[in-house]
């Protein structure tokens, strides 16, 4: 990229500005207009899982936060700098504390998003961030940020075959993501309704907890799982250069991935590897598989590990229910929190 001429990121876009930056809980509505917050953005594509909607009225009074097909949307704190572009299947969107670039007709805007996705990109934009407390990328960075800037035919060429790629795995993503819904359906039908191969031939006796099939028994979370809790390590000793370990915090468990790396030691308790299941226990209630490879285990972030040659697997599907129950269930004053007794399922 080095070799590209630069440009200031402001000369390269018809517009910079920010999204909404107010408190939005008490607009949300079942259905309506989708409104993307940085949760909902991952590097080079949007997650429409848990995206929220407010109402017409609503995104008419925020014209300035208004998005449209071709916007680049990006996170201004937790991971700032990761971009995606809207895409057309979201003709209308608003959107909450990002900043929105809407690239001129000498930017590729999914060519711009390979570029702030970039460890080039990354390590730019990491540059220049503000904040004492907690550092976020704003529009005045976002205006000032120097981008290499190919021809126009060479950044669409770039676009184009990286986004092959980039769609190959998103579609593989989506695959997934259908593979394990049908798991949760099976799991529910064998271990809720009660209706596993051969249950014709098992009397079902009702207990003190309920109805179960012979010989079954309820079991309280701490007996079939190693519970662990996250350890408080010092945000100042994050690096994003590869130094030290890994640290797995409550925003990088669904990705399964984690791009922040910490060189404080720590014991042994605190690690996490591939198969081990996490909880967020702020905000969401982020539940999925680690497979980031050996990582530190973050405050706010609790591990299981099955007893008793039970899977993973199981476990997880035993367990969502019931993280899901309590999310729904939980309410603080600003954001939901989940406590170690909540844990004693």
């Amino acid at each position: 990229m080095t070799a590209w001429p630069t440009q200031k990121l402001a000369t390269l876009c018809r517009e910079i500005t920010v999204g909404y930056v107010s408190k939005m809980s008490d607009q949300y509505v079942p259905s309506g207009i989708p409104f993307l917050r940085s949760q909902d953005i991952s590097p080079g594509h949007i997650r429409s899982g848990d995206v929220k909607f407010i109402s017409q009225a609503f995104h008419e009074r925020l014209k300035k936060s208004k998005l449209s097909p071709g916007d680049v949307v990006i996170v201004r704190t937790g991971y700032p700098g990761t971009a995606a572009v809207v895409p057309p299947s979201l003709p209308d969107a608003n959107c909450a504390d990002l900043v929105i670039a809407r690239p001129g007709p000498g930017l590729n805007a999914r060519f711009l998003t390979f570029v702030l996705n970039s460890p080039w990109g990354k390590a730019h934009v990491r540059g220049r961030l503000v904040g004492v407390a907690q550092q976020h990328f704003n529009v005045k960075v976002a205006q000032s940020l120097e981008v290499p800037v190919p021809p126009r035919h060479s950044q669409d060429r770039i676009a184009s075959v990286l986004g092959a790629y980039d769609d190959l795995i998103e579609a593989n993503r989506r695959r997934i993501a259908v593979l394990e819904e049908m798991a949760r359906r099976a799991f529910e039908e064998w271990f809720f309704h009660f209706r596993f191969p051969g249950h014709e031939h098992i009397r079902i006796l009702e207990t003190v907890d309920g109805p179960l099939p012979d010989g079954w028994r309820y079991a309280g979370l701490h007996d079939v799982a190693e519970v662990a809790f996250g350890f408080p390590f010092r945000s100042k000793r994050f690096n994003a250069e590869g130094v030290g370990t890994r640290i797995v915090r409550i925003r990088d468990i669904p990705d399964g991935r984690s791009e922040t790396w910490t060189d404080e030691p720590f014991d042994d308790r605190y690690s996490v590897n591939d198969g081990d299941l996490l909880i967020g226990m702020d905000g969401i209630f982020h539940t999925a598989i680690w497979s980031g490879g050996a990582a530190a285990l973050n405050q706010r972030v609790t591990r299981l590990r099955p007893r008793g040659g039970r899977s993973v697997g199981w476990l997880l599907h035993a367990v969502l229910p019931k993280i899901e129950h309590l999310e729904a269930a939980i309410t603080g004053t600003t954001v939901a929190h989940l406590s170690a007794r909540d844990l004693q399922l």
